[in-house]
C-alpha cells in the first residue's frame, strides 16, 4: 500500500509556524515577567539573522522580524555574557541604566524571569487542552477488562473478564485511556498490576508485549499492550469550571510520561534512535497538518510541553541550567565562581551540540538516508 507523503511546501510551512509560534511564546514568557520586574528588553526578535522589519517601541525595545524564521529570542539590557553575571562593562553603566538590567535584580526575580519561559509553554498546552475538552469532552471509559485476548500477557497473569484495573506500577488509573497510556510506554517490561475483582484487590505481574504499529505515513511505533479489551467507550461533556483542572492533570501526565521515556533511554531500555530532532519535528508537523487542523493544534500542545520540559533540564545554556546555578547561589549566598560558570556553559554548549548532531543523524537515518529502514 503506498504511503502518504505531505506536500513539501505544507511540511515547511507547518514546521515554521509550529516552531516559531512555540519559541516566540516561550520568549514572551521571559519578556513579560522581565518587564514586570522592571528589566529593559533591548531586542525581541522573531527569527534569526538579518532584519527584515523592525520597530522600536516607547520603552526602547526593538521588535524585529528576521530572515530565518526558526524561533526567536529576547535580549535583556546588560545581558552581556552567557552566565548573565555582572562584569566591568556592566559596572560602568550609569546607575539608572544599571537598575534596568537583568543582573541588577534580586535572585528570586531573576529565577522567575528564567522560569517564565517554560511555564508559558506549559500554560499554552493547558489552554489547548481546555479547548479540546470543551469541544470533544472527556473519556470516562472505565478501566475494565471486557474481554481477555487468548494467550496475551493479561491471560498469563491471571486477569479475567470483568476485572477492573486499579493501578499499573503504582500509578492509579481511573479510565481505560489512562490504563492504555501506562502500558504503551513499557513494551517488553514487567508491570505490577493491581486489579479489583468483586471488591477484592489482587496484585499480579504481567510481561507487557510489544506491538509495532505503522501509521499512514509509514512511521513505526513500538507500543506496549497486555491484551485487555475495553468496554463500550463512554464520554462526558466538560464544563468551563472543570476543564482547567482536567487540562492541568493531562499536562502533568504528559510530563510524567516524558520523564519516564527519558529515564528509559538513559538506562538503555529504549534505543537512542527514538530521539528526534528538528527534521523529525518538521516531518510530523507536515503529517499533522495533512491530517487536519485539530491534529496540528494537538501536536503544538505536545511539542510545547516538550519544549518546556527540555528547557527545565539542569543543563547549562538551558533555562534549567540557569535555575540550577541560581539554586547554588541561594545556598552559598554568593554566585558560583565566574570561571566555573564559564566552563559550565561551555560544557553545556558542547553537550547540546553533540545532542543536536545525534538527533539530526537519527532524523536522517529515519528518512532512509543511510540505507533501508
Amino acid at each position: 500500500m503506498p504511503l502518504e507523503t505531505p506536500n513539501i511546501l505544507v511540511t515547511i510551512l507547518a514546521f515554521l509556524l509550529l516552531l516559531s509560534t512555540l519559541v516566540v511564546v516561550h520568549e514572551l514568557g521571559h519578556y513579560l515577567v522581565g518587564r514586570w520586574f522592571g528589566v529593559k528588553a533591548e531586542k525581541f526578535s522573531v527569527g534569526f539573522g538579518p532584519q527584515i522589519y523592525g520597530r522600536v517601541d516607547s520603552r526602547g525595545t526593538l521588535w524585529r522580524i528576521a530572515a530565518l524564521p526558526l524561533g526567536g529570542y529576547v535580549q535583556f539590557a546588560g545581558d552581556m555574557n552567557p552566565a548573565s553575571q555582572p562584569d566591568a562593562t556592566w559596572q560602568s553603566l550609569p546607575e539608572h541604566e544599571r537598575n534596568q538590567t537583568f543582573q541588577s535584580k534580586a535572585l528570586w526575580k531573576r529565577a522567575l524571569i528564567i522560569f517564565a519561559g517554560p511555564a508559558v509553554n506549559f500554560m499554552l498546552a493547558i489552554a489547548i487542552f481546555i479547548g479540546f475538552l470543551l469541544v470533544y469532552g472527556h473519556s470516562t471509559t472505565p478501566p475494565m477488562a471486557e474481554a481477555i485476548v487468548v494467550g496475551s500477557p493479561a491471560e498469563k497473569a491471571g486477569i479475567k473478564a470483568g476485572d477492573r484495573i486499579v493501578a499499573v506500577n503504582g500509578h492509579r488509573v481511573n479510565t481505560f485511556n489512562a490504563l492504555a497510556n501506562e502500558v504503551i510506554m513499557i513494551p517488553n517490561e514487567d508491570a505490577e498490576i493491581i486489579i479489583d475483582r468483586g471488591g477484592e484487590q489482587l496484585t499480579v505481574t504481567a510481561k507487557v508485549a510489544e506491538r509495532k504499529e505503522i501509521d499512514r505515513f509509514g512511521n513505526v511505533y513500538r507500543l506496549g499492550q497486555i491484551g485487555v479489551a475495553p468496554p463500550q467507550p463512554t464520554f462526558e461533556d466538560v464544563g468551563l469550571l472543570a476543564a482547567p483542572g482536567l487540562a492541568v492533570a493531562q499536562t502533568f501526565d504528559v510530563v510524567r510520561q516524558q520523564i519516564k521515556g527519558l529515564g528509559q533511554i538513559i538506562t538503555g531500555r529504549r534505543p537512542l534512535s527514538e530521539l528526534g530532532g528538528p527534521l523529525k519535528i518538521a516531518k510530523v508537523s507536515g503529517e499533522a497538518m495533512a491530517v487536519g487542523i485539530a491534529a496540528f493544534i494537538w501536536l503544538a500542545a505536545m511539542i510545547s510541553i516538550n519544549l518546556g520540559f527540555i528547557n527545565l533540564l539542569p543543563i547549562p545554556m538551558l533555562d534549567g541550567g540557569h535555575l540550577m546555578l541560581y539554586g547554588i547561589e541561594a545556598v552559598r549566598r554568593r554566585p558560583a565562581n565566574e570561571a566555573v560558570q564559564e566552563w559550565a556553559f561551555r560544557a553545556g554548549f558542547a553537550l547540546l551540540a553533540c545532542f543536536m548532531l545525534m538527533v539530526t543523524f537519527n532524523d536522517l537515518a529515519s528518512f532512509g538516508l543511510f540505507g533501508p529502514g
